[in-house]
């Protein structure tokens, strides 16, 4: 291994193998499908009986209860949501990795591990293949434009000496290594940091603005409701640009806005910029995230039954901007 860009892997170490994928949700039903139908591994999948078992069904997969899936597996894929991974984890598939000689555990976040909520077994290779995009993108990028994506790569307990390989091997097996993917070199816990961060502090940052501009345009300019969201989102250009920033880069895919807008844009970002409160406020995430205080806010706000989670999806769901998107988006047959 040597730097920290990787653009291939090699599939032979996963030919012999059974794959259990343990959660058939967003990023487990994109993984499993590639590796199965793009790349002809051996694939099961442990869910429990709802709807993503009745999907990998009609997928195709033979379908198993977690602890079984995980006990015929020689690797094990477990991509079940961060909150309730560790209660899988020690009670469906620590079980059966113990009755193992050896095997290799799989997690697409670091969050876990990092925070130390799953202690993995000592007879396995702990490795992180972490999509930087959501299942639904993978799919279409690898299943429809037959392009790869970017991954962060991390390995967290060696048995085998080849932990790395492994990590590797499964990149490429979930399409990572097409026409314009990449893996790069990463850890558990710079994967939680930075994935948290732009979770903690890029998202609120763009849901405030939003929120807040929506309000002042309509109530102290009098633009309209319809108007407003349509320029701050509702039009899909956002996406256009960020497609742009992705392909083009940050500061090239400027040059296809107009002047005017290149020079508001521009003019703007170096006073905000300027403002140490921003950098600040970065480190004040940040330091939340790598000193352990958002895992145990998270944990104690899910031991009392998410109250202030409950109430914080029915403030934004309440907002007038909201509100005035339901309205827009039944006329524009978005919704139901």
């Amino acid at each position: 291994m040597s730097g920290r860009l990787f653009l291939d892997g090699d599939l032979k170490l996963l030919k012999d193998k059974t794959i259990a994928v343990i959660g058939y949700g967003n990023q487990g039903r994109a993984q499993a499908r590639i590796l199965k139908e793009l790349n002809g591994m051996n694939v099961i999948v442990g869910n429990i009986r709802d709807r993503g078992w009745d999907q990998a069904v009609s997928d195709g997969f033979k379908v198993y209860d977690i602890a079984e899936a995980a006990g015929l597996a020689d690797v094990i894929m477990l991509l079940v949501p961060d909150e309730v991974a560790p209660e899988v984890y020690s009670k469906e598939v620590l079980p059966s990795i113990e009755k193992k000689e050896f095997c290799v555990i799989d997690f697409a976040s670091g969050y876990n591990i990092t925070y130390g909520y799953i202690r993995p077994a000592s007879n396995s290779d702990i490795i992180l293949v972490a999509p930087r995009m959501i299942g639904a993108g993978i799919l279409d990028v690898v299943m429809v434009k037959g392009k790869g994506y970017p991954v962060l790569l991390g390995v967290h307990q060696d048995i085998s000496g080849k932990a790395w390989d492994y990590a590797l091997s499964l990149a490429k097996g979930i399409g990572a290594f097409l026409p314009g993917g990449v893996a790069v070199k990463s850890s558990f816990e710079e994967e939680t940091l930075i994935d948290l961060f732009s979770e903690q502090f890029l998202a609120p940052s763009v849901i405030a603005s939003m929120v807040a501009s929506f309000e002042v345009l309509t109530e102290e300019y009098g633009v309209s409701s319809e108007a407003a969201l349509l320029e701050l989102y509702a039009s899909g250009e956002w996406s256009e640009v960020f497609q742009a920033i992705a392909e083009k880069g940050f500061f090239k895919q400027l040059r296809y806005h107009s002047r005017t807008s290149q020079y508001g844009q521009l003019t703007n970002a170096q006073k905000m910029y300027s403002d140490p409160k921003l950098k600040e406020k970065i480190r004040e995430t940040l330091n939340k995230i790598y000193d352990g205080g958002f895992a145990k806010e998270w944990t104690m706000e899910q031991i009392l039954g998410t109250p202030v989670f409950n109430r914080l999806w029915k403030i934004f769901e309440e907002c007038k901007m909201s509100r005035a998107e339901k309205a827009l988006y039944r006329i524009l047959k978005r919704i139901e």
